[in-house]
């Protein structure tokens, strides 16, 4: 006669639906969908041996789930905390070696440009910190700060003494504002700058185009066809390119740029167009003001600090060409390589919206003082 167990699993309606769920689930873990269907099974009065001999479990284990399940509901079928595996390492060796993965290895007197894993291993063996330790022990404790000793990003500090105030008028253009005062209707800005060595390769065999399951293939040989320079304007509030190409940069292919976009509308008839420029050859220094301001008076060049191309919007747009019209490249010549770039300059204004520029002065502040936090004397 078969026995009954003490435990009598009576479930409320709800708690019968999450368990049938969780049963009939799919990717669900199995030890959830096993603990499930014993209880479902041990609420229509089965016995223990009766729900062991058809789910193909031991008795033992059925006996537990219902158990659990009588004493604390659907929350008794979860797994309880485990105390795991002791410690091997003690927890200053584990800080030991994250502070030594956050030092440069020239400061440890190792000739090495960036510790990897092992050698952070092998540099805790050495300096005694434990007696044997494995790479990939050593690579779960830095994945758990992210750490990355291996990896590097390239950056440059300031050079410009004045770089705060000459960054901050230029943000100050971007919002329209200028000495405090925001810009007429009839003022505008630009930023200029130039893409130099721009390259025409001509492969040696025509690229093939993407197909089912493979993707599009170049030929790797190719003759060289020259360089020539891409120099444009962009208006970053009515997002309007106006470029030009020629065979080199310098001081006369900037001016013809700027003649170009001082005769057409609506900059020949602006009281004042400002030009935000880097400190390139073409355009740096107090001459090329002066040259500016002598030969278009309405016009007014405002230069960025030294190392702070990135404050200029002609970069994303330059970035957008070099995706999108030089690579891959595979030019005829020189003049291809040109009509393809006005082509594209065309095509870019007519549907072109303002980039979302979200550096601000409140933005420049922040990294100055957190300029300021690594470097207190540079700063």
């Amino acid at each position: 006669m078969a026995m009954h167990s003490p435990y009598q699993v009576v479930l409320t309606e709800q708690d019968r639906q999450v368990l049938t769920q969780r049963a009939r689930a799919e990717r669900c873990p199995h030890r959830d969908v096993q603990r499930a269907r014993i209880v479902l099974a041990a609420a229509k009065g089965m016995t223990n041996a009766a729900i062991a001999r058809r789910l193909g479990i031991c008795v033992d284990t059925v006996r537990k789930w219902r158990a659990r399940c009588c004493a604390e509901g659907l929350a008794g079928l979860a797994d309880r905390p485990r105390p795991g595996r002791q410690r091997i390492f003690p927890a200053t060796a584990e800080a030991e070696v994250k502070a030594l993965a956050c030092a440069l290895p020239a400061e440890a007197g190792v000739p090495l440009a960036r510790w990897s894993a092992a050698e952070l291993a092998a540099e805790a063996v050495s300096r005694g910190v434990v007696s044997t330790i494995s790479a990939a022990t050593v690579g779960r404790w830095l994945a758990a700060d992210a750490i990355r000793p291996g990896r590097h990003r390239s950056w440059i500090f300031p050079r410009d003494p004045d770089f705060a105030a000459k960054a901050a008028r230029v943000l100050d253009l971007y919002d329209r504002i200028w000495h405090g005062q925001p810009l007429g209707g009839d003022e505008y800005v630009l930023c200029a700058d130039e893409k130099t060595q721009l390259q025409a390769l001509s492969r040696g065999h025509p690229d093939l185009p993407p197909a089912p399951g493979r993707i599009r293939r170049q030929e790797f040989e190719y003759r060289r066809g020259g360089t020539l320079a891409y120099l444009a304007a962009y208006d970053p509030h009515a997002a309007r390119v106006l470029g030009r190409t020629a065979p080199t940069t310098g001081i006369a292919p900037f001016g013809q740029l700027v003649e170009q976009v001082m005769s057409n509308e609506p900059y020949a008839s602006a009281a004042r167009v400002f030009w935000i420029v880097d400190n390139g050859s073409s355009h740096s220094g107090p001459h090329a003001v002066l040259r500016m301001q002598a030969t278009w008076p309405t016009a007014c060049l405002v230069h960025l600090p030294v190392h702070a191309s990135w404050l200029n919007q002609i970069e994303i747009f330059f970035s957008i060409v070099q995706r999108k019209v030089i690579k891959p490249g595979d030019f005829a010549d020189l003049d291809a390589l040109a009509e393809r770039l006005l082509a594209f300059q065309d095509r870019y204004n007519t549907t072109a919206e303002p980039f979302d520029w979200r550096f601000t002065r409140r933005s420049l502040d922040r990294l100055l003082q957190r300029l300021a936090d690594h470097y207190p004397q540079a700063a």
